[in-house]
Parts: C-alpha cells; structure tokens; sequence
C-alpha cells in the first residue's frame, strides 16, 4: 500500500512538473509583446504614408487598433482589408485603426501604401523603433487598446475575420476612459 501511495505521489509530482512546464513554454511562446496586456501602451510618433506624422497619445480617449505589417507578409494585405472594413463601420463609434509598417525599404512600404489604400494611416517605422517597443516577432501582430491607453488585447495571427475580433472591438468602444 505504501509503494502504490510512493508511486501515485511520483506520478502527481511529475505530472505537475510537466503542467508547470508547460505553462511557462506557453508564456515564452506568446513572446515579448503578451507582457504588455494591461500596460500602457508604449507612445509614439512616426511618418504617415500619406498625410502627416501620427502620435499615439493623440488618440488617448478612443481605443485604438494598432496593426505591425510588411509588404513581403502576404497575410498581412488580408489583415489591413478586415481592419479597414472595421474601421468603416465603427470609426462613427470613435474607433482609430493605426497600421504601423516593419518594412526594411521605406519607399516599398510607401509603393505598397499607395497599392493597397486604406481609409486609416499607414505609417512607416523605418528604425523598427516601435516594433521594438511593443516587442512584435512575427506578422501580422495586432494590438488592440482601450480608451485610457492600457493594451487590452493582443494577435499574433491573420484572422481578423474571426469574431473575437468583433467582439474585442465592441468591448474597447463601450468602455469608459479610466480615471487618471
């Protein structure tokens, strides 16, 4: 009896091991950017495609869509549609949708801008700087953020059509602006 009570204490242990494992796999697999869900959103200020430059702070009280994408990603041309068609139907609701270039060569970014309008700013992070700051690793990568600034929500995937995305969305514009 005390040997199966030894052996079911052995299994328990590794099994915990083995879940601890795998959460903390899990954790470093979501990469830098999951760390800033409820942080404030890094600020910025980068050179619209077209159009003038765009600070982040500026939108501070409406929640904010900020999508990383590259011309060489061709997921990333689905992901601005899907983002452009929401922003066409919550921009009256006080949404901004922000899509923030990686392109190595600022003039394919601008080419690719001109190819494939949006009705939001298309912006160029030539210097990767604020790549970097919200710590992005692949494309496309989209951070949604609430009214007050705080990252809400994060995506590392091309399925801006999944619902989840509406619903997110939903939320952010029914928020109220956090007390300071």
């Amino acid at each position: 009896m005390r040997l199966k009570h030894r052996a079911l204490r052995a299994f328990g242990l590794t099994l915990w091991a083995q879940c601890a494992l795998g959460l903390a796999a899990a954790a470093s697999a979501a990469g830098p950017a999951a760390a800033l869900i409820a942080k404030p959103a890094p600020d910025f200020a980068l050179p619209a495609s077209v159009g003038d430059n765009v600070r982040l702070s500026e939108y501070r009280g409406q929640p904010v869509v900020l999508s990383f994408w590259s011309s060489r990603c061709g997921l990333c041309a689905a992901q601005l549609t899907a983002l452009d068609r929401y922003y066409g139907t919550y921009r009256s609701s006080g949404l901004i949708v922000l899509a923030v270039s990686v392109e190595d060569d600022p003039q394919r970014a601008v080419d690719y801008a001109r190819a494939h309008a949006t009705s939001f700013p298309l912006l160029l992070d030539q210097a990767k700087s604020v790549s970097r700051a919200y710590g992005i690793e692949r494309l496309p990568t989209t951070v949604l953020i609430d009214r007050s600034g705080v990252v809400r929500y994060l995506h590392n995937d091309d399925r801006a059509g999944d619902p989840s995305y509406v619903a997110q969305i939903r939320a952010l514009l029914d928020d109220e602006v956090a007390a300071p």
